[in-house]
């Protein structure tokens, strides 16, 4: 959790982040009728705005805190990133400003880099009475390559062997953190992406960032993934979402 925000503030990470998947359409529908009470929301390690940026024409209002200065900055940039409806907030989830009451508290993949213990009772805090938090992850289906791509992802990854993930809702909820009152799977969506395109998605993670890797390992990894890929000059890829949604604990 202490790489955040240095893994990301890099201007060229976040110029890379338009490369990531997308969140499916249906996905900010979702979110819209999850809000109770005020239509304001925080999106909270919002990036460049992934979330805030479409679910801004649905509510009054979306605060988009991050504590990374350049990704906010290409936020602004990508589409929807202008609309008036963004407040875009420098800083971090733990100690950032707030403006609350929140009608709901998103979050993306940004919570685990986030110290749970702190931020967990600090949004039960800034919810309107009813309101919840909405935790979306963006689930890929695997590709016919995959099983080929994982030990190239483990070799060049700044985590090395240590690459693994985690429970994340189940550890919250294990911990006392969090109450989940509901789970949603969307059907995923297919999305076409150039091969360099493909490639430079893996260079906006925290795991394989030029400026973290090094260059001569990044174009290694790149080498790498073309070879594999020869074949495949357009990627297609399916990105899903899952929201999880409930209530924060206070401490």
């Amino acid at each position: 959790m202490g790489e955040h925000p240095f893994a990301f503030d890099d201007a060229t990470v976040a110029q890379l982040y338009r490369h990531r998947p997308p969140y499916p359409a249906r996905a900010f529908d979702v979110l819209a009728d999850l809000v109770v009470g005020p239509r304001v929301v925080l999106d909270a390690g919002t990036g460049t705005g992934a979330i805030a940026r479409h679910l801004a024409s649905r509510v009054e209002r979306v605060d988009a805190l991050d504590p990374a200065a350049h990704m906010i900055a290409e936020g602004k940039q990508l589409e929807h990133g202008d609309d008036p409806r963004i407040r875009w907030i420098l800083g971090n989830a733990e100690t950032g400003p707030l403006f609350g009451p929140y009608g709901l508290i998103t979050t993306g993949q940004s919570l685990h880099w986030m110290d749970w213990q702190v931020v967990l009772p600090r949004f039960a805090g800034a919810l309107a009475p009813g309101a919840r938090l909405a935790i979306v992850d963006d689930p890929e289906a695997p590709q016919p390559w995959s099983d080929e791509l994982r030990p190239i992802l483990i070799r060049h990854s700044i985590h090395r062997g240590k690459w693994h993930q985690f429970e994340l809702i189940g550890e919250l909820v294990r911990l006392g953190l969090f109450a989940i009152e509901g789970d949603l799977v969307l059907e995923a969506e297919p999305i076409e992406q150039s091969l360099e395109e493909y490639i430079a998605s893996f260079h906006a993670t925290s795991s394989l960032a030029r400026h973290r890797i090094g260059d001569d390992e990044a174009d290694a990894f790149d080498r790498e993934v073309r070879e594999l890929l020869a074949a495949h000059p357009t990627v297609m890829r399916r990105v899903a979402a899952r929201i999880v949604w409930g209530r924060p604990v206070a401490a």
